[in-house]
């Protein structure tokens, strides 16, 4: 993977929602799906045990860059991967 940045409101993201830097990078470099996202941003999903996770990043140069993260809680994960 390239190297990872994580925006400070991403940061406050992961701290907010009990995310950890691992899960981010996991959700980045083994995505379950991924889709084009606004500013030619990507959304990355990925189930981790029973937390369906969000992270919007970008990339420039060799850096990937760590927008925003969110937990989508939902009871038929299926639908959404």
């Amino acid at each position: 993977m390239d190297k990872m940045i994580i925006s400070r409101h991403a940061r406050k993201q992961i701290k907010w929602r009990r995310i950890t830097e691992k899960e981010a990078g996991e959700v980045i470099s083994n995505p379950d799906r991924v889709e084009d996202a606004i500013k030619g941003r990507k959304n990355a999903f990925k189930l981790i045990g029973q937390r369906l996770l969000k992270i919007t990043y970008t990339v420039e140069n060799d850096s990937i860059i760590i927008i925003t993260a969110m937990v989508r809680k939902e009871k038929n994960h299926e639908n959404r991967i």
